[in-house]
């Protein structure tokens, strides 16, 4: 793609990468195929290869229109294309360079500025989150349906296992899991401490920073990833730690891609690339324990389950094969749907700022989910299952959940 950058853009770190990705692109449209909004709407301008067009004028100077900036938030950034793209073209950075650009420009209807800036303001920070979550619950019934959807009932924890083991890991907890599902990191804690791993977390660490650099405050967003490295360095530095463990998929891909967010830092670019390094989503430590996770059956039971792999896990990490080969390791029955590489219509906040889209996603998605006759979901994301248990009555959980019951 022939591309003449506006003055403006020329030199820049974002021009540089983004004529890139544009000079990648050949126009093949085989993105357009496996883009869940194309698919719903049946825009061009709805789908990569239109969205790319919209961003390449802005960046030679065109002025973006309130139609821009819709078509452009429209997009879930699933990354689907990515994955289906025969060039490479790296869609998911572009689109986040278009977004700040688009945003600088043209200006948000009231309304919609104070929700996004409540959703920037209120999800990364955990204790925050907690509070409005308890009251949330507490006022559920006049709250509107698609907050609703968002409150399910806590479920316990249980204990954090106290071990000490010479192989240690540290976990992040995140900023909304610890609140809308405590029991996913601990029972992560739990099974590996059955097999001689210790799970610690970082008393400062705290969101990844997604939240904020999707919703367009990329400098907060990278103020929360210099708060993370600064935490974990220590247990770096001095060798406590073999691995960082994710255990919502949407964390995993952004911290894997520290490196290349902060690489314009001189102070945090090779800390960075070192914590991008060392992290590695859970499915990834437990593969290599599938012998003795198999050797910890306690039954001949095989429960059967739909997986729904997260967008964030098998586009944005590349990562497939390895949940399903964990749990069969276990003695799961695990089925993936017929359309199991499209979108749930979660996104992280996507799903409170285009209820409609996300909706019609989950519907599709739940209903090739029920079409395997598995009685129960799993899945790998904490935005995939709260946005899913929302819309069925059949349990949705964190597969790692099902693993430490199966293995008692």
């Amino acid at each position: 793609m022939q591309t003449t950058l506006a003055d403006f853009m020329k030199g820049t770190p974002d021009g540089i990468e983004a004529e890139s990705i544009l000079r990648a692109c050949v126009h093949c449209g085989f993105c357009t195929a496996t883009c869940p909004t194309y698919q719903l709407l049946g825009d061009e301008l709805d789908g990569p290869r239109g969205r790319i067009y919209l961003i390449k004028q802005v960046l030679e100077g065109a002025q973006p229109t309130r139609k821009t900036q819709l078509h452009l938030d429209r997009c879930l950034t699933c990354r689907n294309c990515e994955t289906s793209c025969p060039s490479g073209v790296r869609y998911g950075r572009l689109l986040d360079i278009g977004r700040r650009l688009v945003d600088e420009r043209v200006a948000r209807p009231l309304a919609e500025r104070i929700r996004r800036t409540t959703l920037r303001e209120v999800l990364p920070r955990a204790a925050l989150f907690k509070s409005a979550l308890k009251a949330g619950r507490a006022l559920r019934p006049v709250l509107p349906v698609q907050l609703q959807d968002k409150l399910q009932p806590a479920r316990d924890p249980g204990r954090w296992p106290t071990r000490v083991h010479a192989r240690k890991m540290l976990v992040l907890d995140g900023c909304v899991q610890p609140a809308l599902a405590p029991n996913i990191n601990a029972a992560a804690a739990r099974v590996l401490d059955a097999l001689g791993v210790q799970l610690i977390t970082a008393p400062k660490a705290g969101c990844c920073g997604a939240l904020r650099y999707h919703l367009n405050d990329q400098e907060a967003a990278l103020d929360d990833m210099r708060r993370n490295v600064d935490a974990w360095w220590p247990y770096v530095e001095q060798g406590q730690v073999e691995a960082i463990v994710m255990t919502a998929s949407g964390c995993g891909v952004t911290v894997k891609e520290y490196g290349h967010l902060l690489a314009h830092d001189p102070q945090y670019a090779q800390r960075a690339r070192r914590i991008g390094a060392l992290t590695r989503d859970l499915s990834e430590v437990l593969a290599g324990f599938e012998e003795q996770l198999a050797a910890r059956v306690r039954h001949d039971e095989r429960p059967r389950v739909a997986y729904h792999p997260p967008c964030t896990l098998q586009h944005g990490q590349q990562i497939r094969g390895k949940v399903e080969a964990v749990l069969h390791a276990a003695g799961v029955d695990v089925v993936l749907c017929a359309d199991n590489h499209l979108c749930c219509g979660s996104s992280g906040t996507y799903s409170l700022l285009h209820p409609d889209i996300a909706h019609e996603l989950r519907a599709r998605k739940l209903a090739s989910l029920a079409a395997t006759g598995a009685d129960s979901i799993v899945s790998a994301n904490i935005g995939c299952i709260t946005h899913l248990q929302s819309g069925t009555a059949a349990p949705v959980m964190h597969w790692i959940e099902l693993l430490e019951r199966v293995l008692g």
